[in-house]
């Protein structure tokens, strides 16, 4: 009967993204963000797990020990939280759009386990703040013995597509080498923000000939590690470029996770010949993801490495064709 009184009625119990207790978790989040990210110079567990459950399973106590909402009410509250601490974030430029929308499914998810959490624990004893407290505290302390702990070598990742040239693999050679200018990009994914390669430029000749593969935010140095003329072309990646150029009210925002924590290593081209004289060509990239929990992020970097493999095996084919 309490329970329908209450959420018959009006909801003054339901905090505002100005509440003393947003405002904490704003602070909560941001100092994760700076201990994780810019002290130890860690994406762990500790923030892209721990904190959104932290702040999910907090959220739902602090509204449902007052206030015994149903399970929809707390999952508001604890959305309109990461919401607003979100874009607390980019107001501090410590992060852009881009990079917080990759992470929301992630967050999100996290949030609704903790707020469900939460919620369990305030309806039975909603008097009981030590545990929210003991939560909290373990955040920076589980920060910390992320940073210590010795963790395994991340997996170099291979991305490998391919695509039929109507032209010969000779044809097809001088085009991956090096290819013109692309056309400015259609896709969205690169229209906001991704990326994408412009044009690729050689200097030098065999093994040791440095090739330049010029993209939006930059230059990939690529010294020739094999050549063989009309059947593969391999290099390793020396220096790269940002992948992506973040949303954000405030110019030239970096985040330390655009620089090496996301690397492309290698990549090589092979050229087979087809029976009617066609070529298939076909791309592999190798890349190296430095953020937690892997097999997310991985997520992201096939699919973005597989749109940049199909933009310039495209215009190879285009080209080689003409």
């Amino acid at each position: 009967m309490v329970h329908k009184k209450a959420s018959e009625g009006k909801h003054p119990l339901t905090p505002s993204p100005t509440t003393p207790n947003s405002r904490y978790r704003g602070k909560l989040t941001l100092g994760m963000l700076t201990l994780s990210v810019f002290a130890l110079e860690l994406y762990g567990a500790s923030l892209f797990i721990g904190t959104p459950f932290v702040i999910g399973a907090v959220t739902a106590f602090l509204f449902n020990r007052r206030y015994p909402a149903s399970i929809r009410e707390t999952l508001q509250v604890v959305a309109m939280t990461i919401f607003c601490i979100a874009g607390i974030t980019m107001m501090v430029s410590a992060e852009g759009a881009l990079c917080l929308a990759m992470a929301a499914p992630l967050a999100a998810a996290l949030a609704a386990m903790g707020a469900i959490l939460g919620r369990t624990v305030a309806l039975h004893d909603n008097k009981l703040t030590t545990g929210a407290m003991l939560a909290i505290m373990t955040l920076p302390m589980s920060a910390v013995l992320d940073a210590n702990r010795s963790l395994p070598a991340t997996n170099i990742r291979e991305v490998r597509s391919s695509i039929d040239i109507a032209a010969s693999a000779e044809d097809v050679w001088k085009q991956v080498v090096a290819f013109p200018a692309l056309p400015e990009p259609t896709d969205l994914v690169f229209r906001i923000g991704i990326a994408y390669p412009r044009y690729a430029e050689i200097r030098g000749t065999g093994v040791g000939a440095v090739r330049y593969c010029v993209f939006s935010t930059g230059a990939f140095v690529e010294p020739i590690t094999r050549w063989e003329p009309n059947r593969r072309l391999s290099f390793d990646v020396t220096s790269s470029p940002p992948p992506l150029t973040e949303w954000s009210p405030f110019a030239n925002v970096t985040p330390p996770h655009l620089d090496g924590y996301f690397s492309s290593k290698r990549s090589e081209f092979r050229l087979v010949t087809l029976p009617d004289g066609h070529t298939r060509l076909e791309g592999s990239t190798w890349y190296e993801m430095k953020l937690y929990p892997e097999g997310y992020w991985s997520l992201f970097g096939d699919r973005l490495i597989s749109k940049i493999h199909g933009r310039v095996l495209q215009h190879i084919k285009q080209t080689a064709e003409e």
